[in-house]
């Protein structure tokens, strides 16, 4: 097997079947939550020059930081209360980076701090390119924790005109995504080496904020993540990950806030997301490069969830050609927005996929959903995505169901499932809905298997689907 992240996945697996704890269990871990474990052992980044005034650049003094941590045998990085500016930070294994209550790491908008290039995902498709603000690649029992904030500093001035859109700073001239993506998926339709798909220096794709990549036992907990220049959470071929805790604040293009893509065993909790794409996307790589990897992501649980502004409360797409599996969110909160008016999430659920995608979409359930606002469409499967490539390749989309929904503000279509004759979507189970004040009757087409069970649209049970 030639290509190194598959080495890295079967390395790591194994790892992980046969992991022992890396010491004295603390904070969650100890309190018997899923984790990773880290010895008491602390490591201050002033110990190594680090200076809190905002200004001093202390990525070198991080980094040795996290050396020296990971080569005593593990333990916490700490960031204590103060202004700490730095670029790109890189986790070890056995490290948890502290980041203490009034701590905030303010990170370089300049792109050559986030140089030399790193293997990376790029909205599904493999590339070595700028490294993520916090980086892992092929480690095990990592985390990013504390009260502190961690600020991208990205803004209409920085890394966000890079979209190419007006809307985040971007004028006539000015540099832009559009050329190195186009390049990107040509090199994944073509099936280029990823070793040279190599992008970075003078090029436009965007970082994500906190990635792990072909990691195990990732820890992402209390910390609030501001202003990312590209999707804030971005775990990838990644394994046992607790993302709990977390507020997700950042309006500007692709701010994902938490996307498991390839991954395995992930729990979502009690994290609040305010931003301007999908709150959670769960993905599997895109198109071609998505099937040569060929890593579903699977057995995902999210509960107690707030989400005051996004796309998708749950998004499963669209760059889902590896297959998805075994997903189960409950407790969700929608909240009215005073500020807004109404809230600002478009919908609970989305599948969304392109005709040519692939990949598979299965086992799927969304319980007790508290929405007193307005949505777009609360639930929705859809294989109109943007995107397409060309040919016919649906995905499969079978097992879906939601159980205790209220929505209680006005919304389009309550339930939209736009699917082919010769892709269906198979076994659909609604049960206990409540829309109230939808413009539309629900729409399924192309749907086999469908089981609704007291659903009430703006007061009428709804009955004649089956």
């Amino acid at each position: 097997m030639s290509d190194p992240v598959r080495r890295q996945l079967l390395r790591f697996g194994a790892l992980a079947a046969a992991a022992v704890p890396l010491g004295h269990a603390t904070g969650a871990a100890a309190a018997g939550r899923p984790g990773p474990r880290f010895p008491d052992a602390w490591f201050p980044v002033t110990a190594h020059g680090a200076a809190d005034d905002g200004v001093t650049d202390c990525t070198a003094a991080i980094n040795a930081t996290v050396r020296t941590c990971h080569e005593a045998g593990g333990g916490h990085v700490l960031i204590p209360a103060g202004r700490w500016a730095t670029g790109a930070i890189q986790l070890l294994s056995g490290v948890d980076l502290h980041v203490a209550e009034g701590a905030t790491v303010l990170f370089s908008t300049d792109p050559a701090a986030y140089l030399p290039v790193v293997r990376t995902r790029w909205q599904g498709i493999e590339v070595y390119n700028y490294s993520p603000l916090v980086y892992a690649y092929g480690q095990h029992g990592i985390a990013v924790t504390g009260r502190g904030v961690l600020d991208g500093q990205s803004d209409n001035a920085h890394w966000w005109p890079w979209k190419g859109s007006g809307q985040y700073g971007w004028q006539t001239g000015m540099p832009n995504e559009r050329a190195d993506w186009a390049t990107l998926e040509q090199w994944g339709a073509q099936g280029v080496p990823v070793t040279e798909r190599v992008l970075g220096k003078g090029h436009y794709l965007r970082p994500s904020f906190i990635q792990s990549y072909a990691c195990s036992d990732v820890l992402i907990e209390g910390v609030t993540l501001r202003n990312s220049p590209f999707w804030n959470i971005h775990p990838v071929l990644s394994r046992n990950i607790a993302v709990r805790d977390v507020r997700i604040e950042c309006e500007g293009p692709n701010s994902d806030g938490c996307d498991p893509d390839s991954c395995e065993n992930v729990r979502i909790e009690r994290v609040t997301f305010a931003t301007h794409d999908d709150c959670i996307a769960i993905k599997s790589g895109r198109d071609q490069d998505g099937r040569r990897v060929g890593v579903p992501s699977r057995h995902i649980r999210i509960q107690d969830c707030v989400y005051l502004s996004g796309g998708a409360a749950v998004a499963i797409g669209s760059e889902m050609s590896g297959g998805v599996s075994d997903v189960v969110a409950r407790r969700l909160s929608l909240p009215f927005d005073p500020d807004l008016g109404e809230a600002s999430v478009a919908s609970v659920l989305v599948v969304k996929s392109t005709p040519s995608r692939g990949g598979y979409v299965r086992d799927v359930r969304v319980t007790d959903v508290h929405a007193p606002a307005w949505t777009y469409v609360p639930f929705e499967v859809t294989f109109q995505y943007a995107g397409d490539t060309g040919g016919v390749q649906p995905a499969e989309v079978s097992r879906l169901s939601a159980a205790r929904w209220s929505v209680g503000g006005h919304c389009e279509y309550p339930v939209r499932v736009r699917a082919r004759p010769e892709a269906p979507v198979i076994d659909v189970r609604l049960d206990r809905l409540t829309f109230g004040d939808a413009a539309q009757d629900m729409l399924l087409q192309s749907v086999t298997d469908l089981s609704i069970h007291r659903v009430m649209v703006n007061g009428l049970l709804q009955e004649g689907f089956a």
